[in-house]
Parts: structure tokens; C-alpha cells; sequence
């Protein structure tokens, strides 16, 4: 298995690549072929000129470059009909995300193609610059806190002019993973006064490092040891930081809202009832959305007004900053190319799917006909393998 084929990706919205020129020639140099399908990096800023000058070939459509390689890398997971065109046995690199879009997965495990899932790979040290979820996250915080800025009918940092003082806008945000802090620093730096709220009370070092004050709430279990993953809180915590929550919320000018919980809905963390105690023109942007959204009234791809607060659904956020989006998940799925095509002193390269490697074992989701991560069976109401 000498090739590795870059999809150009079709569904709307979607202006990432899995590859960029620099991790073409990576793979070239490794010896790989590489295949490119014409204009895959072209919403990104990179010509099919610049992958051919890296060493890649470039080809006119998905099924021409499916029959050349078992080993396909991808942002979003292949639509039904692309499903339809792989060869059963092959590997897809791509996010797979089951419970948004069951119908593609389903159609991607009955045609027999193995996926190993960017969103689960573990969160681990060795794991660490595989990981897609956070790389991304990190481009959604920033661009939210821009959506906000630009939907916001005001300044966001304090300015003292001659035709008087204006007070600097007052920022919430909901979950300090990845995307969170990344919303506190881009609102400190646009001079916003911030708070942020999380149901792991360890963070509070880190909100408050980056300027944030921090909305404690007593957690569900006291000493739990922390975890970099977000999940879903117990009823009795959501109503105790709906009310430790509500003041902060009703004095805001922007909400930020970042709480998701791998394999399930979104919380709701901001209903109908809180956003009714908003100051008209206030915004919220929903980072959930896609996932159900942690706002109450909150659409994919609409802004809505409730209560004169404006909420933002804008998905994908990653996706409209594609040239940093893409280089940054591209060299996420290069440090995946290496891991389970590893380096042999004999240099043949060869697909090494070792189910006793934490980082395989967690990050695939079909393989050889089966489901191999339970969430995702669960999702698409099928077995997972036994072993």
C-alpha cells in the first residue's frame, strides 16, 4: 500500500483539505504516491499547481482516485454516494461525527470501508498532534468571539473620547475546553470584560491566567479527577449553574456557548427563560449548533432573534477560516499516516492496524465489515465486534 488519495470535499461549506503541499511532500519524501483530486485545496488558498510541485498527482474525480488506493483522506465523511464508490476493505481518514448524519455512516459501513474517526482519537500525550478536535476548536473559539464582535451593535473594548466614555462590552462563555479559552483570549484582546463557566472547577487557573473571572458552581463530585473530555452533567448541576449563571448572562452583551458531549445531543445551557432576561441586542453564538445547539431557539446556519437577543448558528466555524483550518488538520492527519503506516527499516509501507495501540484501537469506528466503537453502534442502532 504505496498510495494515499486527497479527496476534494463536496459537501456545502466545506473548504478544508486533508492535505496541504508541505504534507505532500512529507508523504512524497516517505514514498508515498500521492494523489490529489483536482481543486481539493483551491478554497484554501492552495492550487492543484502547488500539490503537483510538491509531487502529487492530480486526477479529475473522487471515483477515479477511490480505484487507485486503499487509503483515502478526507475532512468530512464521504456523502452517500461517494460511500457508494469506495472499495470495500479500504480506509478512510476523515471525521466521521455517526449521530449527526447517521444515513452517511450507515452507508459508509454497509459498503465494507473501514473509517478511523478524527474526533475519536484519544486525547493522550502520544496523541497529541492527531488531535483534530482540538486543533479545530481552537479556530471555532476565535471566530465566534469575531461573529459576535461583527454582530454586536457596539465596541467591545472601553474607549474614553471626547464625546464621552464607552464601557468595555461584557463577554460569558460557557465551557473552557479547547474553543473556551481560546473565546476568553480573543475577548480580552478585543477589550471585553470576560467570565466563563465550566463544570470542571480546576479550570478556574486557566480562565483567570488569561484575565477571565470564573463562575464557580460546586461540582457534581467533589476530588474527581480532571479530564480534558467534556461530559454530560447531572440535571441537579445544570440548576445550580443556570443559577449561579443567570446574573452574569443577564448583564452580558455576548454569550459564547461551547458545551458538547462526544456520541450525544448538546446540553442546553441557555433556555428560552434566561435569554428573556437578556439585553436587547445581545448576541449568542452557538459553537453546539450542529449538535442540537446549548440554545434554546438556536438554528443551523440562521441567525435568530428572540427577545431582541440575537443567536448565532453559524456551523463550521473552522471552515471559514479554511487556509489555517486546513494547514493545521492536515498535519493532524499526516501525524495519523504515520502512526498506522509506520516506518520499517526495510521502508515498505505497510497499513498497520495494531488493535492493541490505544490510539487505533480508540480512533476506529468500522473495520472489516464491523462497528468497533460502541458510542457509534449505539448511534446507528447496530453490534459492535465482540473483540
Amino acid at each position: 500500500m504505496t498510495t494515499l488519495f486527497v479527496a476534494k470535499e463536496s459537501r456545502d461549506g466545506e473548504t478544508r483539505c486533508a492535505a496541504t503541499p508541505e504534507t505532500v511532500g512529507r508523504y512524497v519524501k516517505r514514498g508515498f504516491k500521492v494523489l490529489v483530486q483536482a481543486g481539493a485545496g483551491e478554497a484554501a488558498n492552495y492550487r492543484d499547481a502547488d500539490f503537483s510541485d510538491s509531487g502529487a498527482e492530480i486526477i479529475s474525480d473522487f471515483a477515479t482516485g477511490c480505484t487507485q488506493t486503499d487509503l483515502v483522506l478526507k475532512v468530512a465523511r464521504p456523502t452517500v454516494e461517494e460511500a457508494g464508490l469506495m472499495k470495500k476493505g479500504s480506509l478512510v481518514v476523515s471525521f466521521l461525527q455517526a449521530v449527526q448524519d447517521p444515513e452517511s455512516a450507515k452507508a459508509l459501513f454497509g459498503a465494507g470501508v473501514g473509517s478511523f474517526a478524527m474526533e475519536l482519537v484519544p486525547r493522550t500525550t502520544l496523541a497529541q498532534k492527531m488531535d483534530a478536535l482540538s486543533s479545530q476548536a481552537n479556530i471555532a473559539g476565535y471566530k465566534a468571539v469575531l461573529l459576535a464582535a461583527c454582530e454586536l451593535g457596539r465596541y467591545f473594548p472601553l474607549l474614553m473620547t471626547a464625546a464621552g466614555t464607552v464601557k468595555p462590552a461584557r463577554v460569558v462563555i460557557f465551557g473552557v475546553g479547547v474553543a473556551g479559552l481560546q473565546a476568553i483570549a480573543t475577548a480580552k484582546r478585543l477589550g471585553a470584560i470576560v467570565e466563563a463557566t465550566d463544570i470542571r472547577p480546576e479550570v478556574k487557573e486557566q480562565v483567570e491566567s488569561l484575565g477571565g473571572k470564573f463562575i464557580e458552581v460546586k461540582s457534581d463530585e467533589d476530588g474527581e479527577e480532571a479530564s480534558v473530555y467534556a461530559k454530560e452533567a447531572s440535571d441537579d448541576y445544570k440548576k445550580r449553574q443556570a443559577e449561579a449563571v443567570t446574573a452574569s448572562v443577564a448583564a452580558a452583551n455576548v454569550v459564547i456557548t461551547t458545551a458538547q458531549v462526544p456520541g450525544k445531543r448538546a446540553p442546553m445551557l441557555v433556555p428560552d427563560s434566561m435569554i428573556a432576561q437578556m439585553q436587547n441586542g445581545a448576541v449568542i453564538v452557538d459553537l453546539a449548533v450542529e449538535q442540537g445547539g446549548n440554545v434554546e431557539g438556536s438554528e443551523v446556519g440562521k441567525i435568530v432573534v428572540r427577545h431582541g437577543v440575537h443567536i448565532v448558528g453559524t456551523p463550521n466555524l473552522p471552515a471559514t477560516v479554511p487556509q489555517h483550518a486546513t494547514d493545521l488538520y492536515a498535519r493532524n492527519v499526516q501525524h495519523v499516516v504515520d502512526h498506522i503506516v509506520p516506518k520499517k527499516e526495510n521502508d515498505d509501507l505497510e497499513l498497520r492496524l495494531d488493535m492493541e495501540d490505544e490510539i487505533i484501537a480508540g480512533s476506529i469506528a468500522f473495520l472489516n465489515g464491523d462497528v468497533r466503537h460502541a458510542p457509534t453502534a449505539e448511534a446507528l442502532n447496530l453490534e459492535v465486534a465482540k473483540s
